[in-house]
């Protein structure tokens, strides 16, 4: 699943291509994806013009006069801006096309994603409305951490990876971060010092803005805007990496399962 990287960056891809843009058309091929479209989307869009692409945890949001655009690229999904004349795939399920002569495509060969309009402020809905602060924001360091993990049982690992804590932090990442933090991921989230969890958070930021600026990690369906594909994967420490040396100690990296989610550390290097 595309994480808060690979949205990043495909932000960061389109924003360029398609603000100031006039909408001519909106094609809609397949009416549902993880939610219904809108049916008036079209008539919603036609004449109006992008302001801007902005992200928001793991969603894209295309800001128009009259409201916004909410995306979720799902599982698999992406977004391609493409000439309007390119012929559609299998699964390009919705262009909106530009008054330049292109379109912004989107592919979701699985159907897990999401195209939702929302007509007043985004923040409100239920999607945004509860998520934890942006991993970013100067309220989230490791003092905020502490305080939010004060009393819970719950293990680090999927404590850092709650979205009401904190957006963005996926599996890859929270294995990475919590191995350069030197925080064993079974560690009780409430057992973890002040200290520690300075350490984590910024581990968190490193870790995410190296993947930001490697593009994100391809582990097998992401691709980027432009169809490039991640690079981060070469730069992971842990994650994927069972049985082989620990860039620390040498030691072989372990797995266990926390969250019903794959958590590889270091068990000599992690306490």
């Amino acid at each position: 699943m595309p994480e808060l990287p690979e949205v990043e960056t495909t932000r960061r891809g389109i924003e360029p291509l398609i603000t100031g843009r006039i909408v001519t058309r909106v094609v809609v091929r397949v009416a549902k994806l993880r939610w219904p479209i809108s049916r008036t989307l079209e008539e919603t869009l036609c004449g109006q013009s992008i302001l801007g692409v902005e992200r928001r945890a793991k969603y894209l949001l295309l800001r128009f006069g009259a409201g916004t655009a909410l995306i979720h690229l799902g599982m698999s999904g992406h977004l391609r801006v493409v000439p309007e004349a390119t012929p559609a795939g299998k699964h390009d399920h919705v262009d909106i096309a530009l008054s330049d002569g292109n379109c912004l495509r989107f592919n979701d060969p699985r159907r897990f994603g999401a195209l939702l309009w929302l007509p007043n402020d985004p923040q409100d809905h239920p999607l945004l409305a509860e998520l934890g602060p942006e991993p970013f924001a100067a309220e989230m360091d490791g003092d905020y951490l502490f305080q939010r993990s004060r009393g819970r049982k719950v293990a680090v690992k999927p404590f850092i990876m709650d979205q009401r804590v904190l957006v963005g932090v996926g599996n890859i990442y929270a294995s990475e971060a919590l191995f350069r933090a030197g925080i064993d991921p079974r560690r009780e989230a409430g057992a973890v010092s002040l200290k520690r969890y300075r350490l984590l958070a910024e581990a968190i930021r490193k870790v995410l803005a190296e993947a930001i600026a490697a593009g994100g990690t391809t582990i097998r369906d992401f691709r980027g805007e432009g169809g490039k594909p991640g690079y981060f994967a070469l730069q992971l420490r842990v994650y994927g990496r069972e049985g082989e040396p620990c860039p620390g100690c040498g030691r072989p990296i372990r797995v266990v399962r926390l969250g019903q989610r794959a958590s590889y550390f270091c068990a000599s290097c992690q306490k």
